[in-house]
């Protein structure tokens, strides 16, 4: 098995919504079930090549030349003042899930963060019973910030989420 870590690209589409079409997938996301190729094609062509001056990156691992797992660091808003965090979403294939797959598109992604895109704070939310996950983030110096109680349904229940970040390891100034 030999894994490459690279940007995604709309050729992708068809496995990432392969994966986005497992349950054990989507259950973990904010996505919705029965997403189509299309959509996909859509959300990775409108990141390549990237608007000018954005710092946003959808990272694919890619095994055998399929898109086996997916991560990006996507704008919190539009507000000026938030410009130096980004929202991290990241998910895996089922079928390559405990092979490390989520470690190297984690480590990629943070070193574009914290050595290329002038990020400072990443945030994420997590459902509260994901510990694989939640393990996955601490090893990569992300700490529980709240817990944000009935925030998504999930197979019909409403279901609670942590809120997690991770501060730059070499923070410039801050709040003097």
């Amino acid at each position: 098995m030999s894994l490459t870590i690279r940007r995604a690209k709309a050729s992708d589409a068809a496995a990432i919504a392969e994966q986005f079409s497992d349950p054990d997938v989507y259950g973990g996301t904010l996505q919705l079930p029965y997403p189509s190729e299309e959509l996909w094609a859509q959300r990775l062509a409108a990141n390549n090549p990237p608007a000018a001056g954005s710092n946003e990156m959808v990272l694919a691992a890619v095994i055998d030349d399929r898109a086996v797992g997916l991560a990006g660091l996507h704008p919190v808003g539009p507000s000026v003042r938030r410009r130096h965090a980004m929202s991290l979403g990241i998910t895996v294939a089922q079928s390559h899930q405990r092979q490390g797959v989520g470690q190297a598109l984690m480590t990629a992604l943070l070193d574009y963060a914290d050595n290329w895109a002038q990020i400072l704070r990443i945030e994420l939310t997590v459902y509260h019973d994901n510990q694989r996950a939640i393990r996955l983030y601490e090893r990569h110096g992300f700490f529980p910030e709240g817990r944000l109680k009935a925030y998504a349904l999930r197979n019909g229940a409403f279901e609670d989420v942590l809120t997690m970040a991770r501060l730059h390891p070499k923070q410039p100034l801050v709040g003097a």
